[in-house]
């Protein structure tokens, strides 16, 4: 496996002129915006943006940053569009919520709402996904995650948001199928950011959100900006600055034993070291969640039979 190059910076503001050298210096290392996009190219920016009630709680990749990536798609010749399957609402609607409106008018940029696609995979306990057609077809992708602690996963970062390019109605399946199976719901979303396979991360740690997220925690001053080729090297190096043990934190812990992810000895830290960045007091949910959120036998039922009579038989049907 080659070795995967981290780029870590210290970064303190969101403001406009600040964020936009951050985001070039966070990239030179790794060949700048030019290494990853190409003249025509149509490139997906694939933010958090889990809700739209929740603002002022930093539990959304923040616009100023997604406007910072953007330009530089434009610069290098991209043709950038935003797309997300938020939980609730359409993509476009929470997007608005957040303030990216304006944005979105400025730049041009399109909003696509996710349509579902199954697509076979290598994994040996999951040979198939069904994901996001624009972002498979997408020609490169960039995923802009939140850095958050996470109440059933322990902590969110750059695997955990492409759960994002899960189709609405298949990501409530997947929290019902998994249950209270933290490993096999991480291996599931280690599966699916490895069938993405994001060209480029670039993790929101300027402020994140700490405590019980990824919505109702407090929104916590890192001054993190990070960027990596290798979105399961980038997650590792993150949990490091955060004082986190991988085993807490599933996405990490599964992408260790398939072999996807390195320690940190074996990552190219391009900028600066995470124990240049570490930090002591960071919070953790106080309590755990089950993966299903303790739903009812009758609520899982419901969405078992939903998913065979909507979206499982209709696949084999269509294979004939």
């Amino acid at each position: 496996m080659a070795t995967p190059s981290v780029s870590l910076i210290r970064a303190t503001s969101y403001e406009r002129q600040q964020l936009e050298q951050s985001v070039t210096e966070v990239l030179a290392p790794l060949g700048g915006m030019g290494a990853f996009v190409k003249a025509g190219q149509r490139v997906l920016l694939k933010p958090n943006l889990l809700t739209g009630s929740k603002p002022t709680k930093e539990c959304v990749t923040r616009i100023e940053l997604v406007a910072a990536i953007a330009r530089q798609v434009i610069a290098a010749g991209g043709k950038p569009f935003l797309g997300d399957s938020p939980a609730f609402g359409s993509a476009k609607g929470v997007a608005e919520a957040n303030g990216y409106g304006p944005l979105l008018e400025e730049l041009e940029i399109p909003v696509v709402e996710f349509r579902g696609k199954r697509y076979d995979t290598d994994s040996e306990n999951f040979t198939n996904l069904r994901l996001s057609k624009e972002a498979m077809e997408a020609d490169v992708v960039i995923n802009i995650p939140k850095v958050k602690s996470h109440m059933q996963l322990t902590m969110t970062l750059g695997a955990k948001n492409l759960f994002g390019c899960v189709p609405g109605k298949m990501k409530a399946w997947w929290h019902m199928e998994a249950g209270k199976d933290r490993d096999r719901f991480g291996e599931m979303l280690v599966e699916t950011a490895r069938a993405i396979n994001p060209d480029l991360t670039i993790i929101d740690g300027i402020i994140a959100h700490e405590g019980n997220g990824p919505s109702s925690g407090e929104p916590r001053e890192l001054g993190v900006l990070g960027a990596s080729a290798d979105v399961f090297a980038l997650d590792r190096a993150m949990l490091d600055i955060l004082q986190v043990d991988p085993v807490m934190v599933p996405t990490v812990a599964v992408s260790q034993r398939l072999g996807l992810c390195s320690d940190l000895d074996a990552i190219d830290f391009v900028s600066l070291h995470p124990e240049a960045l570490c930090i002591e007091d960071w919070l953790l949910p106080s309590n755990l969640m089950p993966i299903d959120f303790g739903a009812p036998r009758v609520l899982k039922s419901t969405f078992k039979h939903l998913y065979i009579r909507f979206i499982k038989e209709p696949m084999k049907v269509y294979a004939k």
